[in-house]
């Protein structure tokens, strides 16, 4: 037994040399450096997946880039499926603006244009959100089976609020073009 251990209050082991010491503090020293790499690296590796991503999104990259939502036969599907009809929906946010405007500068009469203007407006978006939602709903069946219509309805409508050249993933499809036939 040492006499290390005999002295109260001692730590249990030999004081480390000047060499062991210097060595010791230069390997900590390298992990250091190495954990700075690692976040480097890892920095590095989220950038280029974010990259990556956005160019999916713009339409330049591939399928398999895009966000988890996106991905898949059946959301390219639906994407292609509303893409290619005009939607009263995407023209919501210019109409609200009309209106507004028509509120503000137009007096009694465009305050009556307005009521007439924002009843039409939610009927005709309501009437074609159910025309989306049908249509939808009856081609994923065909095409795919009744197991993949689940979380396809809000997919379709939230894409057919936004205004064509703002959607991402950008629309590959001109209006009016047919379906294909494989996705």
């Amino acid at each position: 037994m040492s006499e290390h251990n005999d002295q109260p209050g001692g730590k249990g082991r030999p004081t480390p040399s000047r060499r062991e010491a210097e060595a010791a503090r230069k390997a900590q020293m390298k992990k250091a450096n190495t954990r700075k790499d690692q976040m480097k690296a890892q920095r590095a590796m989220r950038d280029s997946a974010r990259e990556k991503q956005r160019r999916a999104l713009a339409g330049e990259g591939s399928a398999a880039d895009l966000p988890s939502r996106d991905r898949g036969p059946v959301k390219a599907f639906v994407r292609d499926y509303v893409d290619r009809r005009f939607s009263v929906a995407e023209f919501l946010l210019p109409l609200l603006v009309l209106m507004l405007v028509l509120s503000t500068v137009g007096g009694e009469w465009g305050s009556v244009v307005v009521v007439y203007l924002w009843m039409a407006t939610i009927l005709l978006v309501g009437l074609d959100s159910v025309r989306l939602v049908v249509g939808v709903r009856r081609q994923i069946r065909t095409r795919f089976g009744a197991e993949h219509v689940r979380g396809t309805t809000s997919y379709a409508l939230l894409r057919s609020t936004q205004l064509r050249r703002f959607r991402l993933p950008k629309a590959m499809v001109p209006r009016g073009a047919p379906l294909k036939e494989r996705y």
